[in-house]
């Protein structure tokens, strides 16, 4: 069985948001047609507590973008997103919903970022997706969505440390940075991971 893994295409990670991905919101269509293609669907939401320890608003002196020490990890401090029942947490409008058959919500530990459809960053707390995706025989997955060099990469790599099959969907996924995700799949390849266009 294959699973096409939706990764955090929220109205924040797209244009206007508050964490906007540059031409996210170019791939919701070709996610939408890809969705026929597969045996499951599951997409993620990013589902923060509004004072996330991950937001810059949350630290004194601190900048969006900088990087501090986070109970003893690296954390890249972002603006206030995907905050619980916001707009801006919710999955974009024109995003097909009629196949996803589970939605994963991570990052909802309020001392600790979650980038990962499978863990959060310290590995400490499963999201239930891998128990799920066993549940259904699942061997082969494929990464879409928002950001590539983020969550979807770290998706990617822990879905392969746990034994899939696993194909990062570059036609249907946008990075914030598109240098740091460049030498991101050189690794991933390097490791295992496929990164294809997946017919379309």
């Amino acid at each position: 069985m294959k699973a096409l893994i939706i990764v955090d295409l929220q109205n924040d990670f797209l244009p206007g948001g508050a964490l906007a991905v540059k031409d996210g919101d170019q791939i919701i269509d070709r996610i939408n047609k890809l969705q026929d293609k597969f045996d499951l669907v599951v997409a993620t939401q990013d589902w923060h507590p509004a004072k996330h320890k991950s937001f810059a608003s949350q630290h004194t002196d601190s900048q969006v973008f900088d990087v501090i020490d986070l109970n003893g990890t690296r954390q890249v401090l972002w603006p206030d997103h995907c905050v619980q029942g916001t707009k801006g947490a919710e999955l974009h409008k024109d995003l097909n919903q009629n196949k996803i058959s589970a939605i994963i919500r991570k990052g909802m530990n309020i001392n600790v970022d979650s980038y990962s459809a499978f863990f959060d960053v310290n590995k400490k707390n499963p999201t239930g997706l891998n128990g799920f995706l066993k549940d259904h025989n699942v061997t082969s997955v494929y990464i879409c969505g928002l950001a590539a060099d983020y969550c979807v990469y770290y998706t990617a790599k822990d879905a392969l440390a746990l034994g899939y099959t696993t194909n990062i969907l570059e036609g249907s996924t946008k990075p914030i940075d598109a240098t740091h995700f460049d030498a991101l799949k050189e690794d991933f390849i390097k490791k295992g991971g496929n990164v294809s266009t997946y017919l379309l």
